[in-house]
């Protein structure tokens, strides 16, 4: 791993990193601490996809929200078996012995466990932050004026930066509603109405579908959280631009906080948007909007697939691209038992199949294009350095890595889909594949946060200033003024 740059006149060439030393960044605790709870919210996903994947949802047939220990004994097994045996799955089920009961109950014992676990890490990492840990200032931070730790001000008292206690407070309650979805979700297997479908008894789709998108929603704004957290210091504290420094031949000033350095103080991160040219804001803008948007079909094909999961589509039309010979097959999509007629979207097992199949397709094709875009433009490939701030690239290394990973990630998700359905659907394969669903909204997610110094937020902050300092014959040279201020009042 690549050491973090620790001067201002350093911080371009190495793009817009993360900091995660303390030394540098007294937020990082923080931060590691978010991505590490998203890491077990990922894990806790996983298994709850083998949980589903070995028909182990239903063993467990009631609900304590601070949990309970397994079974132990014979005769607890014993009890819990015939408890099993009074709900519906049992009919589809009665040659299943107390060996093969307690396999699957296991798994659903585990996955439940371990969103427990995760909410005491949460829930205790949240106090000890807010009323235990105290950041440790550098000693050198008095006298420092050109290295990053003198961007840092002096009255930092906690871990948790400025507004990020609500953003904790709505992870709490995202994370206590989940396990309450989630028992909604299998009551919907249990109910006595279910007692003589002729269908295998599953839960509702709409039901894990709404449990498997809290999960990820969850897991995204951790991800994004912590990455903010990490980079708070190059995103909010001001500093004097190491390029204006460097060519006044000087020394970086004194700086300090937005409050005390006035209108004109920016931070790293709004410096270089400001330090863009026109085309170059132009440039990393599109690429943002291409990866959010690609951020968006991986949301909504791995919301399809908790369809495809819920109906158990996958074990049908295993071939590909077609479908029963056709790429689309319009007899087979509408079922005209199901009323209203929109069901067909969700719960028909053609059109739930094709819905993933088309969606994961648009997924991958986004991500290469827009990775495609941001890496082979020329206005990506500039370098940045202290003497020539028009050679600033559009997108920074953590972006170019970013869109690389983003691009062949999505490529090989979109195999192991294809390899799954196949080889219909074994677990192993069918596992993997909803774990590279996260894999893909990770790397976009990181992507996403490593252009926002492209962001509305941003660029509206300083795109006057932006402009400004092309009328002023900035770095823009004199002949793209107009343009650069057209462009810039747009954003």
């Amino acid at each position: 791993m690549a050491s973090p740059p620790t001067t201002l006149s350093s911080i371009y060439t190495k793009g817009l990193p993360i900091l995660t030393p303390s030394t540098l960044n007294p937020h990082a605790p923080l931060g590691k601490w978010l991505l590490s709870t998203s890491f077990l919210v990922s894990a806790m996903v996983h298994i709850g996809g083998v949980t589903r994947l070995t028909k182990s949802g239903l063993s467990m047939t009631d609900w304590k929200p601070l949990g309970s220990r397994p079974p132990i004994s014979q005769e607890e097994w014993e009890v819990e078996f015939e408890r099993y045996k009074l709900h519906p799955e049992w009919e589809q089920r009665q040659s299943m012995d107390l060996e093969e009961f307690k396999y699957i109950f296991y798994w659903e014992w585990g996955h439940r466990m371990m969103g427990r676990f995760v909410g005491v890490v949460f829930g205790g990492g949240w106090a000890y932050f807010t009323w235990i840990h105290r950041p440790k200032l550098p000693t050198s931070l008095a006298s420092a004026t050109t290295t990053i730790t003198s961007i840092l001000p002096k009255n930092i008292t906690s871990a948790i930066p400025p507004g990020y206690q609500s953003r904790l407070a709505l992870l709490f309650a995202m994370g206590g509603t989940q396990g309450l979805v989630g028992w909604w979700m299998v009551k919907s297997g249990l109910g006595d109405d279910r007692k003589g479908d002729r269908n295998e008894i599953r839960v509702s789709p709409y039901r894990l579908a709404t449990h498997l998108g809290m999960a990820v929603g969850t897991y995204s704004v951790l991800l994004w959280t912590g990455l903010g957290a990490l980079s708070y210091p190059v995103d909010f504290y001001t500093a004097a631009n190491p390029f204006t420094a460097a060519a006044a031949g000087g020394s970086a000033s004194k700086i300090g906080t937005t409050a005390a350095a006035g209108k004109s103080a920016l931070s790293l991160l709004q410096q270089y948007t400001t330090n863009l040219t026109p085309s170059a804001l132009q440039h990393a803008q599109k690429t943002r909007i291409g990866v959010v948007s690609t951020i968006g079909l991986t949301g909504l094909t791995i919301l399809s697939g908790a369809f495809v999961a819920g109906n158990d589509a996958g074990n049908a039309y295993n071939t590909y691209p077609l479908m029963n010979g056709q790429l689309i097959p319009w007899d087979d999509m509408v079922d005209p038992e199901k009323v209203p007629k929109w069901r067909n979207m969700f719960e028909t097992t053609a059109t739930v199949q094709w819905n993933h199949r088309v969606l994961g397709t648009c997924t991958a094709l986004s991500a290469l294009g827009v990775a495609g875009y941001g890496l082979m433009h020329p206005a990506g490939r500039a370098s940045a350095t202290s003497k020539a701030v028009q050679s600033l690239s559009s997108t920074t290394p953590q972006v170019r890595r970013g869109l690389l990973a983003l691009g062949t990630a999505a490529t090989a998700q979109m195999s192991l889909g294809i390899v799954t359905l196949l080889n219909y659907v074994p677990v192993n394969l069918a596992a993997s594949h909803q774990l590279g669903s996260l894999v893909v909204l990770t790397c976009g997610v990181y992507t996403a946060h490593s252009l926002r110094y492209a962001g509305q937020s941003v660029v509206s902050k300083v795109g006057s200033g932006a402009a400004q300092r092309l009328v002023n014959g900035g770095s823009g040279g004199g002949g793209m003024m107009q343009k650069g201020a057209a462009v810039v009042s747009k954003v």
